[in-house]
């Protein structure tokens, strides 16, 4: 075997800027802070290293300072000393470096030979199970994603900003809500009642939706998703785990066009209808809107989905029909566990993507007949935790009845806003067209 290929095999590493960062660590125990943002005792190629690196966070933890005597003392009490090279070595560490002022430098350096041995790890992981026939390939393709975002996740560098950095900033986006005078801050749901409380769905922001069966989830996002979309001309994604694209597709068409959608479904159509329905689908087919027909969907391809909409498509908003029908990758978890791993992970992506999440979810068998509360919210009270709006769609069953007599008659619906982070709460009047299968405000349909 040549010297060349022989040093290809051995993973990547930097022993000086290993031995300078612990150096920088020992000379100046404030430079642990800079150091603790990019850096875990995994990090470190070097076993002496990596054991003197634990010894200095072991210290960190404990309120003490780092320098030759404490480490030494503290590797000693740990019986690590003799692995991490002895009392000389650690001494010998202040000798690498003059000063710790380029601890930062040092410490990306590790960081960065760090994630390069675990993207080869990964890759040699997937090569063996892509030549073992026994796993399947969409498994590998779902594992080598897990592996690859859980690395760079895990990465997420930690920092912090003085208010003088953070104040222009906030002062530019109040005067540039001042000059547009725009009505809303955020994005528009297309219900002017609801808006107005909301200012429009944030930036950010995780927002629930929840109610009983049959009582409109799917309908109402819908309606919020077309004025986005159609209306407003802002990309949208809607994650559909419970229809199929295209039977949502007709409902969208049947409430675009107002045409009834039993009609559309049984073909029953008159002449005059074609016309209004050819309308209605050339909006939507010029709408920037993306629809993802996935049953069973799991979180992590949820959330690859998503993160590729928002890169390829400058997705704005993103609605998920619903919530507790994704699959969680932990399946030995408790249920409630796994819808409580959902919602965080939801908020998240929220944040990461920095477009408001909307997502639809079921209320408790026992808010059955009442008006729904937080406390109803199904399977995990981390739903609640995790928002930074919920609402409730709640209309009586005996008002839907009576009104199902006359068919197609409007059904009075409360939109009930139960939270509101950076906002107030109430109930907001709208009404279901069932006909059409669409939420209108209650201004609109009077008018």
């Amino acid at each position: 075997m040549s010297t060349s290929s022989l040093k290809d095999r051995i993973p990547p590493h930097n022993d000086e800027a290993e031995q300078a960062t612990l150096g920088a660590l020992l000379l100046d125990d404030d430079a642990i802070t800079v150091a603790v943002r990019y850096l875990r005792a995994a990090d470190f190629y070097s076993n002496q290293n990596k054991r003197i690196y634990q010894a200095i966070l072991s210290l960190f933890n404990k309120g003490r300072k780092a320098d030759i005597i404490t480490v030494v003392d503290e590797l000693r009490q740990q019986g690590e000393l003799d692995g991490a090279g002895g009392p000389s070595y650690v001494a010998s560490l202040t000798n690498v470096v003059p000063t710790s002022a380029n601890v930062d430098y040092y410490a990306r350096i590790v960081q960065d030979r760090s994630i390069r041995r675990s993207l080869l790890k990964i890759s040699a992981e997937i090569t063996a199970k892509s030549f073992d026939d026994s796993n399947e390939s969409r498994m590998v393709v779902e594992e080598a994603q897990r592996q690859i975002f859980e690395l760079t996740d895990n990465r997420q560098t930690l920092s912090f900003k003085s208010a003088k950095e953070i104040i222009p900033k906030t002062i530019e986006a109040i005067e540039k809500l001042y000059n547009t005078k725009d009505a809303f801050t955020g994005i528009p749901s297309g219900l002017g009642d609801l808006d107005n409380m909301t200012s429009g769905f944030q930036r950010s922001e995780l927002i629930i939706i929840g109610a009983r069966p049959s009582v409109g989830k799917t309908a109402l996002a819908l309606t919020m998703a077309a004025n986005v979309a159609i209306k407003e001309r802002i990309s949208t994604a809607f994650f559909t785990l419970e229809m199929s694209d295209m039977a949502l597709m007709q409902r969208l068409i049947a409430s675009e066009a107002r045409i009834n959608s039993e009609n559309i479904r049984t073909g029953l159509l008159k002449p005059s209808d074609f016309h209004s329905l050819m309308e209605a689908a050339g909006r939507i087919y010029d709408a920037p809107l993306y629809i993802v027909d996935m049953p069973n969907m799991k979180l992590l391809d949820l959330r690859a989905q998503a993160r590729r909409l928002r890169a390829q498509q400058k997705v704005e908003i993103i609605f998920i029909d619903y919530l507790t029908l994704i699959t969680s990758e932990n399946y030995d978890l408790p249920r409630h566990e796994q819808i409580a791993e959902i919602s965080r992970s939801l908020k998240s992506l929220a944040r990461e993507l920095d477009v408001p999440v909307v997502a639809l979810s079921q209320v408790r068998r026992d808010a059955e007949g009442k008006r729904p509360s937080l406390s109803d919210l199904r399977e995990s009270g981390s739903i609640e935790q995790d928002a930074d709006v919920v609402m409730f769609l709640h209309r009586e069953r005996e008002t839907e009845r009576k009104s199902g007599e006359e068919r197609g008659k409007a059904i009075p619906t409360e939109l009930i806003l139960a939270k509101q982070r950076n906002g107030p709460v109430g109930t907001v009047d709208i009404v279901f067209l069932p006909s059409y299968t669409k939420f209108e405000s209650l201004t609109r349909t009077g008018s």
